[in-house]
């Protein structure tokens, strides 16, 4: 299954990713940055219903100079105690970054306007990760409508969420790592969808569906034929 969710990542197709019975234990549309389109995004805010946001790989995110939101809290003493660990991972702090719209949009929350900002991130970190410019406030304002999660250092060695899950699928796939995420959730219980639920929704829509497991299992083979 593996296989196949990283031919589809390559093919620029949805997969859905879940995390971990004992973690978040949720389902999240993922796809390569640099294919999203406004039918995406519409497909992601109808069918998942969470939160729309683009993980970046963290050698990329070091070359942009995007920070942890945390680290930003941290740097404001009257914000200091809106700091702190989240309850499905009390060794890590959040992977939360900045908010953003690129600059050519006008509101920033449409469709097509969240599709523009998606596809500058993935052109920014495909830049950044091949020593090209850096320079990403004179593309992206802040605050905006798309949220960029930053991937920890170490990726699956030292946290083990959607994000770090999504950048080692797009690295094993050879893909700009960067990759658009958002939780599905249930209509009728305001819960998270479960995962068989999730499964099913893949059965009827042709996706993928991979367990973290899989994608775990898979991260450490590769890194043990790059030597690492």
């Amino acid at each position: 299954m593996i296989d196949t969710a990283i031919t589809a990542l390559q093919a620029g197709e949805f997969i859905l990713l879940y995390d971990f019975d004992d973690r978040e234990r949720e389902t999240d549309f993922a796809i390569r940055s640099d294919a999203v389109t406004s039918a995406h995004v519409r497909q992601m805010r109808k069918d998942g219903g969470g939160l729309i946001c683009t993980a970046v790989h963290p050698g990329a995110a070091e070359v942009l100079g995007l920070p942890f939101a945390f680290e930003l809290i941290a740097g404001n003493p009257a914000m200091a105690g809106l700091g702190g660990q989240v309850p499905y991972d009390l060794k890590n702090p959040s992977s939360f970054s900045l908010w953003v719209n690129h600059r050519s949009t006008f509101t920033g929350i449409t469709d097509r306007d969240r599709a523009t900002t998606i596809t500058a991130i993935a052109d920014e970190v495909k830049r950044s990760m091949n020593g090209g410019g850096h320079n990403f406030a004179a593309h992206f304002r802040s605050p905006g409508h798309v949220a960029l999660l930053r991937a920890t250092e170490g990726l699956l060695s030292r946290r083990r969420g959607q994000t770090e899950l999504s950048i080692a699928l797009a690295v094993m796939a050879g893909v700009t790592p960067a990759i658009t995420i958002c939780e599905m959730l249930d209509d009728e219980t305001g819960l998270a969808l479960g995962k068989e639920d999730a499964r099913e929704y893949g059965r009827r829509h042709g996706l993928v569906f991979v367990e973290g497991s899989e994608v775990e299992e898979a991260w450490g083979a590769y890194m043990e034929e790059k030597g690492n």
